[in-house]
């Protein structure tokens, strides 16, 4: 018999900049929202288009990297699985929210495709071994200069 299947997957672009905040048992909690768009042609040969957005949830280390990383306008694709949360408003009013649970976000294009990506600190190298007079790269200390995030293997 199969089991149960929950398991969404979008890429479209950041509608505002990620929220991060902390609950009260000390968990990091990442919030944002993403738009996929979607053309297609009708019977008659007019184009359309339409917007979804997509409300996305990242827990812990994930979270965090998203809220450093990424901002509005920024191109991704997360992976997670459907939640819904239901509550009742302050009128009375039955309310409900559909979001993803990102369990993986893949941060896709580069600095012309949404941004400046740059950090006031750069991690710190395992390795920062110096180039000889062969190599005709400069030397970067690792700990100034910019990152580039898709040389970042996540």
């Amino acid at each position: 018999m199969a089991k149960d299947f929950n398991q969404a997957i979008v890429m479209g672009n950041l509608t505002r900049d990620p929220e991060m905040r902390t609950t009260p048992g000390g968990q990091n909690v990442t919030s944002f929202s993403i738009a996929t768009n979607r053309s297609w042609q009708d019977q008659s040969g007019e184009k359309k288009e339409a917007v979804e957005y997509h409300n996305v949830v990242a827990w812990g280390k994930l979270g965090e990297l998203v809220n450093t990383y990424l901002k509005k306008g920024r191109k991704a694709l997360v992976l997670g699985r459907l939640q819904t949360q239901s509550w009742e408003a302050e009128d009375g009013s039955k309310r409900q929210r559909t979001e993803i649970v990102a369990s993986d976000i893949n941060f896709v294009g580069g600095q012309a495709e949404g941004g400046d990506y740059t950090t006031p600190e750069a991690p710190k190298s395992a390795s920062t071994t110096k180039p000889t007079k062969a190599d005709e790269a400069p030397v970067d200390d690792m700990g100034e200069g910019e990152i580039n995030l898709d040389d970042i293997p996540f």
